[in-house]
């Protein structure tokens, strides 16, 4: 491998599980090279792998025949099936569930999908208890910093691997501009109405350029002059499509918390930045809060564990933590600066301890400084943002899981 995928152990560990195993994630993130290099240690260990990438002509023409006549074709003979972006074939979920509940076999089922409402919901119902669902994320910086090792760089291009091997700007530029362009014309035609492109692509925008902000649904529909319950639908197209996070606000003690309301960032700053055509240096920006935030954000969605959840903290008299991390119903706080003068708590932070007091851990992720402070006797570290994936007190959160 090129480089060293953070994921490539769970999988390559889970091809000794029965359960299907499924890559779910945007175009372009790495998903088939994943799958390449799994078919490749199979092949070397003598294993028998049949592959197929439903998005060339010859492989699906494969899958046009009678279901018995098929069945027989991906199964005889094998012991791993990898089918790549399987919601090409309309029939995919009753084939994996035929093949995991067919005992006169033993073909372990590995495949890959991109974007589709329909396919989440299939999987679900069809799949349940049978199954394994991996999202493959764009790049995280421990993993682009194996080829480009420039922070400021991975901040304003992201994480596609794709990158990884272009040297100019205008390059780098074009890719995510063609990506972003191959997510409008191909995933998003059958999932939002052609007459209703517009709005689709104004609220991608709007949501883009005002990240990290919180955006009520009333005031989205509004500006866009559609219904709150299109905004929705849209919201949940671009969340199912591996395009944004949607982050709810976190309330329990302060009757002046905001209880409602919720904040957006995108999977991928680059991405972010091709919507809105802006990829200026993180120095010339006024807008680097919002990628500092959007790292962060990728980095906990990453790691979250499945009993965690991720939300944010404001109160009506604007105190406010950037993110609030819940693990078993205790908080862990995250608070995102740029440069700062001194290891100084924020009036906000000092807010939430003093009314949270099953408060785990406090962290003020910034440009430059590294100490800690304390308030009340709880101890609060300061942190630079650079070195997010390296700390050892923050991995220690995830031990369980990373």
């Amino acid at each position: 491998m090129s480089i060293t995928r953070e994921v490539f152990s769970f999988l390559t560990e889970n091809l000794l599980e029965r359960e299907v195993l499924i890559l779910l994630g945007a175009r372009q993130v790495g998903k088939t090279f994943l799958m390449r290099e799994l078919e490749k240690l199979l092949c070397l260990k003598k294993k028998k792998v049949k592959f197929f990438d439903l998005e060339l002509p010859d492989h699906s023409r494969l899958f046009d025949r009678d279901k018995s006549e098929l069945y027989s074709f991906l199964t005889e003979d094998c012991d791993y099936l990898f089918i790549d972006e399987f919601q090409y074939f309309e029939n995919a979920s009753k084939l994996f569930k035929a093949i995991y509940d067919d005992r006169r076999i033993n073909v372990k089922v590995i495949a890959s999908g991109s974007s589709s409402l329909d396919m989440h919901k299939h999987l679900k119902e069809s799949l349940a208890g049978r199954k394994i669902e991996k999202i493959i994320r764009p790049l995280s910086f421990v993993e682009y910093s194996q080829k480009i090792n420039n922070f400021e760089d991975y901040l304003v291009y992201g994480g596609y691997p794709g990158l990884l091997a272009k040297s100019k700007p205008a390059d780098k530029r074009d890719l995510l501009k063609q990506i972003l362009q191959t997510y409008i014309m191909k995933d998003i035609k059958g999932l939002v109405k052609e007459e209703n492109i517009s709005a689709f692509n104004n609220l991608l925008y709007h949501l883009a350029q005002a990240q990290k902000q919180v955006l009520p649904t009333a005031t989205l529909a509004n500006e866009l002059r559609v219904t709150e319950m299109t905004v929705e639908h849209y919201i949940s197209v671009l969340e199912q499509t591996y395009v944004l996070y949607r982050i709810p606000s976190f309330s329990q003690n302060l009757s002046n918390e905001l209880k409602k309301s919720k904040k957006y960032y995108f999977y991928d700053n680059g991405i972010r930045n091709a919507v809105i055509n802006n990829f200026m240096t993180i120095k010339n920006r006024e807008d680097k809060s919002s990628l500092y935030e959007a790292y962060v954000c990728h980095f906990l969605k990453k790691h979250l564990p499945s009993h965690g959840e991720l939300r944010f903290w404001r109160t009506k008299t604007g105190d406010e933590i950037d993110f609030i991390l819940l693990i078993n119903h205790e908080p862990i706080i995250f608070e995102v600066k740029s440069k700062l003068n001194s290891l100084e708590i924020p009036k906000s932070i000092k807010t939430f301890i003093k009314n949270y007091p099953k408060l785990k851990k406090a962290f003020i992720l910034n440009e430059n400084l590294e100490g800690e402070a304390y308030h009340l006797g709880f101890k609060v570290s300061f942190i630079r943002l650079k070195h997010l994936e390296y700390d050892p007190e923050i991995l220690e959160i995830f031990e369980d899981e990373i």
